[in-house]
């Protein structure tokens, strides 16, 4: 793994973002900060949005804001590695890269996304007198399984998309559906039994629910379901390293 390589790519990723405007990193604070104000804001006081049997101004707000953070990392996550190799072509045709890792600049810069936004996210609830709970600790454990499933969906992928090119768009449309299959701007229970079936198979279900279970049931998440996911990554992981060991030279030519 070029260790060294990888968090250089994952900081020139995450500044060049905001590279050449007057305010630069500052951004990375700003977005996040208006975008959660908006959710909480529009939804809770002016649409007057609620959870079911819940009457807080708030806790609408607080669903869709604990599950679209950790989704957009989990989601751009993918979708960037998906071509992570076609877009690093110039770095990998001047140097030895041990492709497999190329992915982890992505999860790595995303990783600092999510941890800005979700530090601000807490801030806000402090602000608005949201009472916390211990469970408030376990968030790091899922968002690692949740990346773990990232880099693991998001490296098979990017073998493909080598080469098959129209497969990233692919990729794009399955993400958009994806979201909607998911329980993020609505609730899982009001669904009825066979669409609640069907979603269980859903791996990100797992991941969104329990960030749902921290910050608005306040109890313990599904460690059955979140270990199901873990495993199966771990399993992709160990295919995507076989397939990589067949094909690498026909990958490395094709890019």
């Amino acid at each position: 793994m070029n260790l060294q390589l990888i968090i250089e790519l994952a900081k020139r990723d995450f500044i060049e973002r905001y590279s050449g405007s007057a305010l630069g990193f500052i951004w990375s604070f700003i977005y996040p900060l208006v975008t959660i104000i908006i959710y909480m804001i529009v939804f809770g006081n002016l649409m007057g949005a609620r959870l079911p049997g819940d009457i807080s101004e708030y806790s609408y707000g607080i669903y869709l804001v604990s599950g679209v953070v950790p989704w957009l990392a989990f989601s751009n996550t993918v979708i960037r590695s998906s071509t992570v190799f076609i877009e690093k072509k110039n770095i990998i045709t001047k140097i030895h890269v041990n492709l497999p890792s190329l992915p982890l600049f992505i999860v790595l810069s995303e990783t600092i996304t999510f941890v800005v936004t979700y530090g601000i996210f807490i801030f806000i609830l402090l602000l608005t007198g949201y009472s916390f709970t211990f469970y408030l600790l376990l968030i790091p454990v899922i968002y690692v399984i949740q990346q773990v499933f990232a880099y693991a969906l998001g490296l098979f992928l990017a073998m493909f998309v080598v080469f098959l090119r129209d497969l990233k768009e692919v990729v794009s449309i399955g993400f958009f559906i994806w979201f909607w299959f998911t329980p993020i701007v609505y609730v899982f229970e009001i669904l009825p039994p066979t669409a609640q079936n069907i979603l269980l198979w859903n791996p990100a279900l797992a991941f969104i629910s329990a960030y749902h279970d921290i910050f608005i049931y306040h109890k313990m998440p599904s460690w059955i379901y979140l270990i199901l996911v873990l495993s199966f990554s771990i399993l992709l992981i160990v295919i995507n390293l076989v397939i990589y060991k067949k094909l690498e030279k026909d990958i490395r030519d094709f890019i």
